[in-house]
């Protein structure tokens, strides 16, 4: 059976809860039928907290807001010059379980560096891809009834500094790097695409630029 078409949303940069909170409704209200999606987007500077993550790993917040959400993982930090993907998929139509999904987003990300000339890696005891010990990319999901949300995000050239007041990802002392500083400069919304592209190609799916906002996160923007 051929794989549907993947969605694929381009948001801009977008206060992260309205996203959040669109996802949680198209999680809520998808069903066998519905599309997978991937939301491109980049975020303002936030902190969020993973469902068990420890307020501890937080050391230094500041003016940056924090907010816990519903994927798995401890804390991390988004803001302009990362790429974020949200991931909503529907695992059974994959052939994919929790710890698959995760392989293959990393995957997707080891990948996409190589074509650029950065050699990266993942580590077994700590999910995301790592160059020279340092975390450049991390991950965070939700999975429910088989459907996933949120997904990865890739440091492109954000400002490293909001890093140093957690323990990211809850590991004390990790180390966070960028392309950037690796010396890569690169257009941040090209790296996207080709994230898009490669995790289509792990899927064995094509892909369908959607020249829209996506239909949830329209609502929820006009509630607020």
């Amino acid at each position: 059976m051929t794989c549907p078409p993947l969605r694929c949303y381009r948001l801009g940069r977008q206060p992260y809860v309205p996203v959040w909170r669109a996802m949680q409704l198209q999680l809520n209200e998808r069903a066998q039928a519905t599309p997978d999606e991937l939301w491109r987007v980049e975020h303002p500077p936030v902190f969020t907290l993973g469902r068990n993550a420890r307020p501890g790993h937080l050391r230094a917040p500041g003016a940056i807001p924090v907010i816990r959400v519903d994927r798995g993982g401890q804390v991390t930090f988004h803001g302009p010059g990362q790429i974020v993907l949200y991931t909503l998929l529907d695992l059974r139509r994959h052939r994919l379980g929790v710890r698959a999904l995760v392989d293959l987003l990393q995957q997707v990300v080891i990948d996409s560096l190589a074509e650029l000339g950065i050699p990266a890696e993942a580590r077994s005891d700590a999910p995301g891809v790592y160059v020279d010990g340092a975390k450049i990319a991390a991950l965070g999901l939700r999975v429910r009834h088989g459907f996933s949300m949120h997904g990865l995000s890739l440091n492109v050239g954000p400002g490293l500094a909001a890093f140093e007041r957690i323990d990211a990802c809850g590991y004390p002392g990790l180390a966070v790097t960028s392309m950037q500083c690796l010396g890569v400069q690169a257009d941040p919304q090209r790296v996207a695409a080709r994230l898009e592209t490669r995790l289509a190609e792990l899927l064995e799916c094509p892909t369908e630029a959607a020249p829209v906002l996506p239909e949830p996160l329209v609502r929820v923007l006009a509630r607020t």
